[in-house]
């Protein structure tokens, strides 16, 4: 590795991390990088060598008292450590600088691959994504973040002041699908409003968002600002419980059965986002000019990263107008997807017995079929523990999902599979009703130019983040203004300062009242 990566980096991901010579990871707790005395094991995902050792944190004990040392009014606020809002800045400004060097960015792409196998350009993408909130941020960006309002009061002497407020102790459990872009983006907002984070990542990939904290920590950041745990599931819900007392707000990425566990755990403290059952519906202004693109946009959405997206498109509505032209320019598309580019690879959270089961049970709806793929990949070494399936695609008459059919066919497989239905002219109420009727209003898409049916979609629908015209799709949201679920008020967001305002801080207003008190006179009871 470049002098450079050396400065921070503990792991080599390309010359390293093999069978012989595991990567090793370590807690921080109280300011120190520590190792236990029980450690894991992580499988490549590719072979099945155990290529990285961590942590089998048991005593939890030092990261309850981390989160019993920070107050409720955090490690700053709009009154109190004020500079540390122009600290933060600068650490943004060096992280985001040492990002850009082409050995670092190369680094966190490679490390990425190695755990959540994907192609390069994906990987890639979330480094540069990284670097560019860190961008955002940097010299005045924090401060500015913070920024509150005021109203005159009732008179003279008297002023009201909104400030953005933290929570204090905090909990970040992020997902392992975006190893670094999303608990990066999500730590970074937590530290920006005055928390004291604890963090965990999937025990799978968190060896790329520890090397991302060791490059904070070059970069000027406090180690003390934060905890970071590797730790089973168990380990980390049992840690939860015993400082459930003093957590102020837990933010969670990952399956809906540990969320609502952790929403008892803590009382209903939690910001959520769970999962993504997306749609997309292709409208009925048929343009042939754009059938190859409307058909790429589709194969992208539904299995780049191999589908494993809370965004991934999981059903396409298909007008009747589209249906010929389109449909048969999946199947070839889907066909390209490789192994050896990590175009198509490992599915981390489900087994090919359970992809199978998944897909027997939608194929078992009357009048399904399936369209492509339904096998396993084969000439590869992933280890059984994950999936390694082809891109499919099942396609179902509209009207199966109308009745007993529908929460089966509007289940997430998180993994490269769709369901795919036509539609025709006299359907769109039907159509409308079942987008209500679904669950998780994460990303959406609306492929028309027509304004009219854009409208009618739009104005009947609550995705937290939805595309609309020729070039719409459901993955790859830009959070210019939120990413998370619509209509939850548990939905946590990421990215942009209204989703941190509004996840890692809440509202306090603080009215002045301190004018000399005058000629005053005890005025009648009221």
């Amino acid at each position: 590795m470049t002098s450079i990566v050396t400065s921070f980096a503990t792991v080599d991901p390309f010359d390293g991390m093999t069978g012989a010579a595991p990567a090793q990871a370590q807690n921080l707790v109280g300011g120190q990088w520590v190792a236990t005395d029980k450690t894991m094991t992580v499988p490549d995902p590719l072979n099945g060598e155990a290529f990285i050792e961590m942590p089998d944190t048991r005593d939890i004990a030092p990261f309850v008292a981390g989160l019993r040392s920070c107050p409720k009014t955090g490690l700053h606020n709009p009154l109190k450590n004020v500079e540390r809002y122009v600290h933060l800045g600068r650490v943004c400004a060096r992280a985001s600088a040492l990002l850009a060097e082409q050995e670092v960015e190369d680094f966190f792409t490679r490390l990425i691959q190695r755990v959540m196998p994907k192609s390069w350009n994906q990987a890639r993408g979330e480094v540069l994504i990284t670097r560019t909130f860190l961008e955002n941020f940097s010299g005045d960006g924090v401060r500015f973040l913070a920024r509150g309002f005021s109203n005159p009061g009732d008179r003279t002497g008297q002023q009201s002041n909104g400030y953005r407020w933290p929570y204090g102790p905090v909990v970040l459990i992020a997902p392992f699908n975006f190893p670094l872009e999303i608990p990066a983006l999500q730590l970074m907002g937590a530290l920006f409003m005055g928390n004291r984070p604890l963090l965990k990542s999937a025990t799978t990939v968190d060896i790329v968002i520890e090397q991302f904290v060791r490059l904070l920590i070059y970069s000027g950041l406090d180690p003390k600002d934060l905890d970071f745990i590797h730790c089973g599931g168990r380990t980390m819900g049992r840690l939860i419980e015993e400082a459930s007392d003093v957590i102020r707000l837990v933010q969670f990425t990952g399956s809906s059965d540990v969320a609502e566990a952790t929403s008892v755990a803590v009382n209903g403290c939690v910001r959520i986002e769970d999962a993504g059952f997306d749609w997309k519906v292709i409208g009925p202004d048929f343009d042939k000019a754009w059938v190859d693109y409307v058909a790429w946009q589709s194969d992208e959405d539904a299995y780049n990263a191999s589908g494993q997206k809370c965004s991934a498109q999981s059903i396409l509505f298909v007008h009747d107008n589209w249906a010929a032209e389109l449909l048969p320019r999946l199947a070839p598309l889907a066909a390209r997807r490789r192994l050896d580019n990590l175009t198509i690879g490992p599915v981390l959270s489900w087994s090919n017995d359970e992809i199978k089961a998944h897909i027997d049970a939608c194929l078992a709806v009357p009048g399904a079929e399936l369209l492509f793929g339904g096998k396993p990949l084969d000439g590869h070494t992933i280890p059984d523990a994950y999936g390694a399936y082809e891109a499919t695609a099942v396609t179902v008459p509209f009207d199966a999902l109308k009745g007993e059919h529908f929460d089966l066919l509007t289940t997430e497989l998180f993994g490269p599979f769709q369901v795919i239905t036509t539609w025709g002219d006299g359907d769109l109420d039907d159509l409308l009703g079942m987008l209500e009727r679904m669950s998780h209003h994460l990303t959406a898409a609306v492929v028309s130019a027509d304004p009219e049916f854009q409208q009618k979609v739009l104005g009947a629908t609550v995705n937290g983040t939805t595309y609309c015209g020729m070039r719409a799709r459901t993955t790859g949201a830009p959070q210019n203004h939120w990413f998370g679920p619509a209509g939850d008020p548990r939905g946590a967001g990421i990215g942009t300062p209204e989703a941190i305002k509004i996840t890692w801080s809440c509202h306090r207003e603080i009215i002045m009242d301190q004018a000399a008190l005058g000629d005053w006179e005890t005025p009648e009871s009221m």
